[in-house]
């Protein structure tokens, strides 16, 4: 027998439990108006008349109410309100036949009691909902038995994502999680019950809950919850040995997405949480529905995410370039059977080569330009100074012209917190880049600007992918500095607000995303080797590399000559530019061709610094005493 089939056999089980409680309330409001069984026999009569005429147009409001369409052992507040429109509506039907129809039409020698009409309005009320409402409560009773080896699990939250994972695991012992309670801070429900089950305490009580109630995991159910908090819970739990997981975002849990199966281990990402990114889609479709988007270095970790969200947007063509091909080809069947309404051209190409990037360029003439092409390893680009001028100067440098000379209306760069006051030589590339972008939008009058931000977690080549691979290797887990700080984002997060900055750009602005804190290095790497389930000290230990050359403690966002301005978005700051230093032009050309005549690391230095007057290179690494550096465990 099908779902369809048995819910209309359960409905047509409801239909005739209407008819005859709706029958049972008109006989009953008749006996109490009349203090028992025996009424005058003009009142059986009408009593008699009333049943039969309001039954049917009950049983026909409710139909069309749509009572006999509800699953109802999955009913909830919606169905209550339900139930309650069309009893009230029943009710009105009601009191219109018997106090006006029947005694109008002379049926009836007078009109029906007015406390039998409110009586049976709410015994109809009651009666229809009561055989429902038993339905929906013993679908939900839960098993009166439990494995016995079910692991005993204390809810970290005992909000609405509590609640739904509480449910659950009551309703599926065969999960061998049995809840025995809540922690939460609100002090509104301490003391209280939530399915039956109490409040146990705060969050700083954890680790006393644990013991007491010798809990064996703990699920966190807070997912907007912020990364403190959730620190604090996972130090909590694993200082007592507790293996700890948590729920999906807010977005799947009101989808209603969520069942245990969703519930996972606790990330790096959890830990440095933050609050949901809100963008304008309106003015985001601005920058691609139903034109040609360009992103440039479209295999890289953000050029990836850009080109999925942009996709979302339902351009008509996506340029995929790159200079990789693994990569490109990855991204382009990821992204082909997910929108088969958007071209997708696979381009091979580098930046550096300007004739290619004006084929391209001619040929598909795009709408909005993504430069997300360059090289991004500090370390790196300081013995390899020639291509990270050539890449990050003269690329940024062939896009942003050759857009500007085709008519591209939107070009957004992605730059850098290095290229504040920098010390690297990636960092000085990427603000003179930030530079060409300035000057092109000024001397064309276009929407190209630069937008900036730190880490992101998970790129490539990254801190938390290098911490992972000296985790699982036994360690030791490096890290160059003590102090050492560093700015993070999601790359989905850091990818959304790069595309509502460039929405939001007018010509020549850098935008700078707003990260937060920073986040020292040796905290992140001692978080990660706890995810790991290990300890610091005993079963993988942290040294320190010492700060490598061209690498600050502290990254910042702005320089000193920029004011950093709101704008209408509460994560995206506008900083007021420096001013362009004189002739920009001549020195940048002399750089460009220094470079591809293969001049030496010093003289690019020099020109550097001509374009960057606030570049004081770093090149002798801090060395760090490893006897006499302890790691400060916060907690």
């Amino acid at each position: 027998m099908t779902n369809l089939q048995r819910n209309g056999l359960r409905n047509r089980y409801l239909l005739a439990s209407d008819a005859l409680l709706l029958f049972g309330s008109v006989i009953l409001a008749f006996a109490i108006r009349f203090e028992g069984w025996v009424w005058p026999n003009a009142q059986h009569n009408t009593a008699l008349l009333f049943a039969a005429s309001v039954i049917p147009l009950k049983l026909g409001v409710f139909y069309w109410q749509g009572l006999y369409r509800r699953i109802w052992r999955h009913a909830g507040v919606a169905e209550l309100e339900d139930i309650l429109g069309a009893s009230a509506i029943a009710a009105a039907l009601s009191f219109a036949v018997g106090g006006l129809i029947l005694p109008g039409l002379g049926l009836t020698v007078s009109r029906v009691p007015l406390s039998v009409l409110f009586m049976d309005a709410f015994m109809t009320m009651a009666f229809v909902a009561t055989p429902r409402l038993l339905v929906r409560v013993l679908a939900r009773r839960p098993p009166r038995r439990r494995a016995e080896d079910a692991l005993r699990v204390l809810i970290v939250g005992a909000g609405a994502a509590g609640e739904l994972i509480t449910r659950e695991l009551l309703g599926h012992p065969q999960l061998r999680l049995a809840p025995i309670g809540f922690v939460d801070d609100d002090p509104l429900k301490q003391g209280h019950k939530l399915l039956n089950l109490p409040v146990l305490g705060t969050l700083a009580d954890i680790a006393r809950v644990i013991e007491r109630y010798e809990v064996a995991e703990v699920i966190v159910a807070m997912p907007r919850a912020p990364g403190g908090v959730v620190r604090k819970v996972l130090r909590a739990a694993q200082h007592t040995g507790v293996k700890t997981r948590t729920v999906p975002a807010m977005y799947d849990i009101l989808a209603g997405n969520v069942t245990i199966a969703n519930l996972r281990p606790i990330e790096i990402q959890d830990l440095l949480r933050r609050d949901t990114v809100q963008v304008d889609i309106q003015r985001l479709a601005s920058l691609a529905t139903g034109e040609t988007v360009l992103v440039t270095g479209a295999g890289g970790s953000i050029g990836s995410e850009l080109c999925r969200q942009l996709s979302r947007l339902t351009p008509r063509r996506v340029l995929l370039l790159g200079h990789g091909e693994n990569s490109i080809f990855d991204i382009l069947h990821e992204l082909e059977p997910r929108y088969p309404d958007t071209e997708f051209v696979p381009i091979i190409a580098d930046v550096r080569d300007r004739d290619r990037l004006h084929q391209v360029f001619d040929r598909y003439r795009p709408h909005t330009v993504f430069h997300a092409a360059a090289h991004k390893h500090v370390p790196l680009m300081e013995c390899n100074v020639v291509e990270a001028v050539t890449n990050n100067v003269l690329g940024t440098k062939n896009v942003a012209e050759l857009a500007a000379g085709q008519g591209v209306q939107h070009l957004v760069m992605i730059s850098t917190d290095k290229a504040v006051r920098p010390t690297n030589v990636m960092g000085a590339t990427k603000r003179v880049a930030e530079q060409i972008v300035q000057e092109i939008a000024d001397l064309h009058q276009r929407n190209f600007v630069a937008v900036r931000f730190g880490n992101v977690l998970g790129s490539r080549g990254s801190v938390v992918p290098t911490f992972l691979q000296q985790i699982r290797s036994g360690g030791p887990v490096m890290v160059t500095h003590p102090e050492m700080r560093r700015y993070f984002m999601t790359i989905p997060e850091s990818v959304a607000l790069v595309l509502q900055a460039g929405a939001m750009g007018t010509g020549g602005e850098v935008f700078v995303l707003d990260m937060g804190e920073p986040v020292r290095i040796v905290d992140l790497a001692t978080d990660m080797i706890r995810l790991s389930g290990l300890t610091l000290g005993e079963d993988i230990e942290i040294r320190f590399s010492g700060v490598r050359p061209g690498e600050k403690l502290y990254e910042e966002l702005f320089f000193s000559e920029e004011n950093a301005e709101r704008t209408e978005h509460p994560k995206v700051l506008r900083a007021k530019y420096a001013p362009l230093p004189f002739g920009l032009e001549t020195a940048l050309e002399a750089l460009v061709v220094s470079a591809k005549g293969g001049a030496a690391d010093e003289d690019l230095l020099a020109l550097l610094q001509r374009l960057v007057p606030d570049f004081r290179p770093l090149t002798a690494p801090v060395v760090i005493d490893q006897d006499e550096t302890e790691v400060e465990l916060v907690s």
